[in-house]
C-alpha cells in the first residue's frame, strides 16, 4: 500500500506524512512546479514535480497508484479515475469517496458550475478548521488499520 498525495492545495500533508511513518508506508507528493518548496521530508516522503497544467498532478497519480493503494485529493475527477483503479480515495476533510457518492459528488460539482456559468453566484467550501484535521486523521488512522 502507498499513500499518493494531490499536493498543491492539501492542508493534511504534515499529518499524513507523521501517520504513513507510524504504519511505515511510503508517501509519494505531487506538486506541480509552481507550488516548488524547500521543504525537507523523511526518507518515506517523496516529492514528485509536474509541469503546469490544469490537471498535469491528477494525470501523474493516475499514472503511477496501482489498486489497493491510498490517493489524498480533494479533485471529483481525479477521485472518480483513482476509483475505477480500485484506490482508496480520501478527501482532506475525511471522508472516502466511493462508488455510492461519487457520481453525485460529480453532478452536484457540474451543477454548481452551470450556474456559475450562468451567472449565479455560488457559495465555496467553509474554511479548514482545526476539527476538519483531527476529522482526517481519525479517518485516515481507520482506513489504514482497516486495509493494512
Amino acid at each position: 500500500m502507498h499513500i499518493y498525495v494531490d499536493a498543491d492545495a492539501c492542508p493534511v500533508v504534515q499529518p499524513i506524512v507523521d501517520v504513513a511513518h507510524a504504519y511505515g508506508l511510503s508517501v509519494t507528493l505531487v506538486k506541480n512546479y509552481s507550488h516548488y518548496s524547500h521543504s525537507e521530508y523523511p526518507a518515506h516522503v517523496t516529492t514528485v514535480y509536474v509541469d503546469k497544467g490544469s490537471d498535469a498532478a491528477d494525470f501523474k497519480i493516475v499514472q503511477l497508484a496501482k489498486k489497493g493503494d491510498i490517493v489524498i485529493t480533494q479533485d471529483y475527477g481525479l477521485a472518480s479515475l483513482c476509483l475505477n483503479k480500485q484506490c482508496y480515495v480520501m478527501h482532506h476533510k475525511g471522508f472516502l469517496f466511493t462508488e455510492h457518492n461519487i457520481d453525485r459528488l460529480l453532478h452536484s460539482r457540474h451543477m454548481s458550475m452551470m450556474a456559475r456559468r450562468s451567472g449565479e453566484r455560488t457559495k465555496g467550501p467553509k474554511a479548514f478548521s482545526k476539527e476538519d484535521e483531527n476529522a482526517f486523521i481519525e479517518a485516515f488512522e481507520q482506513l489504514i488499520t482497516e486495509k493494512l
